[in-house]
C-alpha cells in the first residue's frame, strides 16, 4: 500500500472488496454478491488479482500479468477527515474509478498521489489503462471486506467502443443510490464543480397535490416579521417562489455533514417577499422539483435572523415589501419540514400571490442599460463556446465552470454577449447549441464605456435560471417582447442568424482596455506581472479546461504565418457530414490528429489560393478606408484578374518561402515569417524556450451542422463522468469547416533578460463593424480589436486573402524589432497534456499608460 494512504478509514466502506473466508459461503456476503469466473470462457483478470492480493503477506503486489483495462467511471467525492486528524486540512477530493477487463467491472479507489491524472483529463473514461500496482484497503468494521486500490497507472488511448454489458464483480457496486468506496459521504459530487446536482440521490418526483385548508392556520409574511422573536411555534406560509438560486455545497473534510448543501428560495405573499433557505438533505430530495411560480405551503419551519452581508434579488414587484430582517429556515429535522406544491387550479384570488413579472429587454435595448441592470433575454443562440473552469478563491481545489455564448433576437446586428456560468442546470448547461431558443433570467450588465473597445455583456447571478426546451406554458410567453421575438423567428426561416451558427473554439473575451495602466486597476491579482521564468509554473499548475489570464514582459523576435486548412475541402467534407452519419472512425481520428501535432512543419494550403494571391498587391496598396472596411469585415469591391477570368488557379508556394503576387505588371513581395537579428544571436544561448503555439483542434471554432448537434455538443463540454457508448462511427473534428478563415500566427517572444523564450498562437479575425480606429495597419491593432465572434463576411471569396493581412501584421510586427512590450497572454489546459498560450494583446511603449 502506498505512503500516502496511512491507515485505513475507521468509518464503513461502501460497496468493497469482499475477501474469501472460509467460515462462511464464499457466493455470498454482507453486502453483496461475488461472482466467480465459471470454467467457461476467459479468466477474469481483476479476479486474479485479488487472489494475488489475498496470497500476498503485504497490503500491495505487481500484478504477475499487466493487461489493459478500459475505464468506464470517474467519480469524484469529499473524503472526512480520520479520526486522528487534529489539525483541519483543505478539502481533499478523492476519486473511484471503474474498470472492466471484458468479464467483470470492478470499482476502485484511486491513491491521492495518481489525482493529478484527472486533474489534468489524463486519466479519463473510454480509455484503455494499465495498471501495474495494487493494494488493498481493509474496511476493520467488517468481516473479510476491503477496497482495490490503484496505485500505479498508465493511460492510454480512448478507445472505440466498450461493452456496458459486463457485471460487476460484486453486486454491491450496483445497489442505488450509489455510495463511495471510503468514508462516511453518502454521495458522488459533479466531477468538475460543486454547484451541479449529480447522481441518483437527486429526486425529481414531487408533484402538486390538493391540501385542505380548513384546518390549517396561515401567517402572513408581514405579521411573522413583526412576531417571529415571540413566538415559538409558527403557523403555516402560503408563498409562491420568485427566485431560486444555484445549489451551494459547504462539504468540509472536518464536518460530519451528509448532504452539505444549501439553496435560497425568494418567496412572496401579498405582504412581502423573504429569503427561505433549504438545507442540507432536504436539497437532494426537493431542489430539482421546485421551480420559479410554484406555489407552496410551508409548515415546521423555522425562523432566525438573517444573515447581515447577502445582498436579496430585487422583487419582482417594487410595490412587494423587501423583508431583510429574517431568513426561513427548511431543514429535514429540527423541526422537519413539511412542504406542499399546490396545484395552480387550487390557487385562489383571494390570497393575491404575486405574479412573476419579468425584465426582458431586447440587444437595441441593452445599449442603454446601466452597470450592474438585472434583465431577462430571449433570443436564438447563434454561437455556443466550450465549458471552461476557473478557480475559486478560498479553495485552489475548487472551480466555476462557464462558457460563452452569444444570443440573436432581431433587434440588432449585435448579438448578446453572455457569460453563462453553471445554474445548477447540468440537463440544460451540457446540452445547448446553436439555433436553440434560449432564455434565461436574472442576468446582469457588465459594462464599461471608459475603455477601448468598449466592454459590454451580461453575466449570470446567484438566481439566473436557463430554459431551453418547454417554453409552452411558461410565465414569459405573455411577455410583449416574448411575443415579437417569436413572431421575428417565424418570418426568419433562412436567416442570416442561422446559417452562420458556430460552436466551441478559443475565445478571447473579454477584451483587455487600450492601455496597461487601465488593465492594472480592472485585474485582481497578487502579481501584476509574471516572470517569464515563472510561465512554465503558471502552465504547470492549471487543472482541465483551466483559462487564466497573464501579463509578461519581452520582445517580439519572431513570427510565423501558419495558414488555415483548404476552405474547399472542408466545405465538402461538411456538406458530406450533413448526409451520413459514419464518415470516419474516432480512433482513427485521433490518429490522424496526433499525427498532425507531431509534425507542426506539414500544414495544409491557404483558403482560396486566387483570391489570396491576388489580393497580396491589392491589399497593401488600399486607402486606410478600404483597409478598415477589410479587417471590420466589409467586402471590398475587387478588380478581377485574367487568372479569374480563365479559371486558372496558380500553385500556392510554401509558406517558408518568400511569396510573389502579380496584378497586371506590378509585382510585391510578402514574406510569411519574420526574425529579428535578436534572435538569431540569442537562440542558441537560452536556457529554455517554451512551445506552445500549436493550435489544437479543439480551439478552431467551428461551423455548427444541426444533423451533427451531438457530437458536436460532446466535443465542447466537459468530460464525463461515465462513459458513454457512442452512435455509430463518429466523425473527427477537423471534418468540420472552421468558422475563421485567417490561419494563425506563431510568435516568439524573448525575455527581458534574454535567457528564456516563449512560442505562442495568435489568432487574428475580422474586426466587428463598430469598431472604429484610423491605425489599423499595425500588429497593435490588430491584436486589440480582434473580433470576439464570427462576422458574416468572414470567409466571403469577395474579402482579401488571408496572407494579405499577413503580410501587414508581420510589417508590424518589424517595426517592434527590439522594442520592449508587456503580452496579455491567455493560458489554456484542454486535458490529456495538451496546453496552449495565446497571445490576447500586447502593449508597446506608446499605450503603457
Amino acid at each position: 500500500m502506498s505512503g500516502e494512504l496511512g491507515q485505513p478509514q475507521a468509518g464503513p466502506s461502501h460497496a468493497g472488496l469482499d475477501f474469501p473466508n472460509p467460515d462462511r459461503n464464499r457466493a455470498g456476503v454482507p453486502g453483496g454478491v461475488i461472482r466467480r469466473a465459471g470454467s467457461q470462457g476467459r479468466r477474469s483478470w481483476i479476479q486474479k488479482v485479488l487472489e494475488q492480493i489475498t496470497d500476498s503477506p503485504l497490503q500491495w503486489v505487481t500484478p504477475s500479468e499487466v493487461v489493459p483495462v478500459a475505464v468506464l467511471a470517474v467519480q469524484r467525492y469529499l473524503l472526512e477527515d480520520e479520526p486522528r486528524d487534529t489539525i483541519p486540512k483543505p478539502p481533499l477530493y478523492c476519486y473511484d474509478v471503474t474498470i472492466s477487463d471484458g468479464v467483470y467491472q470492478e470499482k476502485c479507489y484511486l491513491d491521492p498521489s495518481l489525482n493529478f491524472l484527472v486533474y489534468k483529463n489524463i486519466l479519463k473514461v473510454g480509455i484503455e489503462m494499465k495498471i501495474s500496482r495494487v493494494s488493498c484497503l481493509y474496511n476493520e468494521k467488517r468481516l473479510g471486506q476491503g477496497i482495490l486500490c490503484i496505485d500505479n497507472v498508465h493511460c492510454g488511448e480512448a478507445l472505440e467502443a466498450i461493452s456496458l454489458e459486463t457485471p460487476f464483480r460484486n453486486s454491491a457496486h450496483e445497489e442505488v443510490p450509489e455510495r463511495p468506496l471510503r468514508g462516511g459521504k453518502s454521495h458522488y459530487l459533479a466531477l468538475w464543480n460543486n454547484e451541479d446536482p449529480y447522481g441518483d440521490i437527486w429526486l425529481t418526483n414531487k408533484q402538486p397535490e390538493e391540501h385542505n385548508f380548513n384546518n390549517t392556520k396561515i401567517i402572513s409574511l408581514s405579521h411573522l416579521e413583526m412576531t417571529w422573536a415571540n413566538r415559538r411555534n409558527f403557523p403555516a406560509l402560503l408563498v409562491r417562489i420568485l427566485h431560486k438560486s444555484k445549489l451551494r455545497y459547504y462539504g468540509k473534510p472536518d464536518k460530519k455533514m451528509i448532504e452539505p448543501y444549501q439553496t435560497f428560495l425568494e418567496v412572496a405573499d401579498s405582504s412581502g417577499t423573504v429569503s427561505v433557505i433549504m438545507w442540507n438533505a432536504l436539497c437532494p430530495e426537493w431542489y430539482k422539483s421546485l421551480r420559479v411560480g410554484l406555489v407552496l405551503l410551508l409548515q415546521d419551519y423555522s425562523v432566525k435572523k438573517s444573515y447581515p452581508f447577502r445582498m436579496q434579488p430585487l422583487p419582482v414587484d417594487p410595490q412587494i415589501k423587501l423583508i431583510s430582517t429574517m431568513e426561513i429556515c427548511l431543514n429535514l429535522r429540527d423541526p422537519p419540514t413539511n412542504i406542499i406544491i399546490i396545484p395552480e387550479k387550487q390557487v385562489k384570488p383571494e390570497w393575491r400571490l404575486p405574479k412573476l413579472n419579468h425584465r426582458f429587454i431586447t440587444r437595441s435595448e441593452l445599449d442603454d442599460m446601466p452597470e450592474n441592470h438585472i434583465c431577462d433575454v430571449i433570443g436564438i443562440l447563434v454561437f455556443v463556446g466550450r465549458v471552461q473552469r476557473s478557480k475559486k478563491k478560498e479553495n485552489r481545489e475548487d472551480f466555476w465552470s462557464y462558457r460563452w455564448i452569444h444570443i440573436a433576437d432581431g433587434t440588432s446586428e449585435q448579438p448578446f454577449i453572455v457569460e453563462l456560468f453553471s445554474t445548477s442546470q447540468p440537463e440544460i448547461f451540457e446540452n445547448i447549441y446553436p439555433m436553440t431558443y434560449f432564455v434565461c433570467t436574472q442576468l446582469k450588465v457588465v459594462r464599461n464605456d471608459a475603455q477601448v473597445p468598449k466592454l459590454l455583456y451580461l453575466t449570470t447571478t446567484n438566481e439566473s435560471r436557463v430554459f431551453i426546451t418547454g417554453h409552452r406554458g411558461q410565465p414569459y410567453t405573455n411577455d410583449t417582447k416574448v411575443k415579437n421575438f417569436i413572431h421575428w423567428i417565424k418570418t426568419r426561416t433562412d436567416s442570416e442568424e442561422v446559417k452562420n451558427t458556430v460552436i466551441g473554439g478559443y475565445y478571447p473575451y473579454p477584451p483587455v482596455p487600450e492601455t496597461f495602466s487601465k488593465y492594472s486597476s480592472s485585474v485582481k491579482v497578487e502579481s501584476l506581472l509574471t516572470a517569464i521564468s515563472e510561465v512554465r509554473k503558471e502552465i504547470e499548475d492549471l487543472q482541465y479546461r483551466e483559462q487564466k489570464r497573464i501579463a509578461i514582459q519581452g520582445i517580439i523576435t519572431v513570427i510565423k504565418y501558419i495558414p488555415h486548412a483548404s476552405a474547399s475541402e472542408n466545405a465538402s467534407t461538411s456538406e458530406t457530414l450533413r448526409s451520413t452519419n459514419q464518415p470516419s472512425t474516432s480512433q482513427a481520428a485521433r490518429r490522424e490528429n496526433q499525427s498532425q501535432e507531431r509534425d507542426n512543419n506539414k500544414r495544409h494550403q491557404d483558403d482560396d489560393p486566387v483570391s489570396s494571391q491576388c489580393f497580396q498587391t491589392t491589399y497593401t496598396s488600399l486607402s486606410p478606408t478600404k483597409k478598415k472596411r477589410i479587417l471590420q469585415g466589409i467586402p471590398v469591391p475587387q478588380p478581377e484578374t485574367s487568372a479569374q477570368t480563365k479559371g486558372n488557379k496558380p500553385d500556392m508556394p510554401s509558406i517558408f518561402q518568400r511569396i510573389t503576387s502579380t496584378i497586371g505588371k506590378a509585382r510585391k513581395t510578402i514574406s510569411d515569417r519574420w526574425e529579428s537579428q535578436l534572435w538569431r544571436e540569442k537562440k542558441f544561448g537560452l536556457i529554455d524556450h517554451l512551445h506552445y503555439s500549436h493550435v489544437y483542434p479543439e480551439s478552431i471554432p467551428r461551423k455548427f451542422i444541426f444533423e451533427q448537434r451531438k457530437f458536436l455538443t460532446e466535443q465542447f463540454n466537459s468530460q464525463p463522468a461515465k462513459y458513454i457508448p457512442p452512435e455509430g462511427r463518429p466523425p473527427k473534428l477537423d471534418d468540420f469547416k472552421s468558422a475563421r478563415s485567417l490561419g494563425h500566427f506563431e510568435v516568439t517572444i524573448l525575455g527581458l533578460n534574454h535567457e528564456i523564450a516563449i512560442d505562442v498562437a495568435f489568432l487574428p479575425m475580422y474586426c466587428p463593424e463598430d469598431l472604429r480606429t484610423s491605425q489599423i495597419d499595425t500588429l497593435l491593432t490588430c491584436m486589440n480589436y480582434s473580433c470576439v465572434y464570427p462576422q458574416d463576411g468572414a470567409g466571403n471569396d469577395r474579402l482579401p486573402g488571408p496572407r494579405a493581412l499577413a503580410g501587414d501584421i508581420i510589417k508590424a510586427a518589424m517595426k517592434l524589432d527590439r522594442v520592449h512590450i508587456v503580452g496579455i497572454l491567455d493560458i489554456c489546459n484542454l486535458g490529456n497534456n495538451k496546453v496552449e498560450v495565446y497571445l490576447h494583446r500586447i502593449y508597446s511603449p506608446t499605450n503603457i499608460s
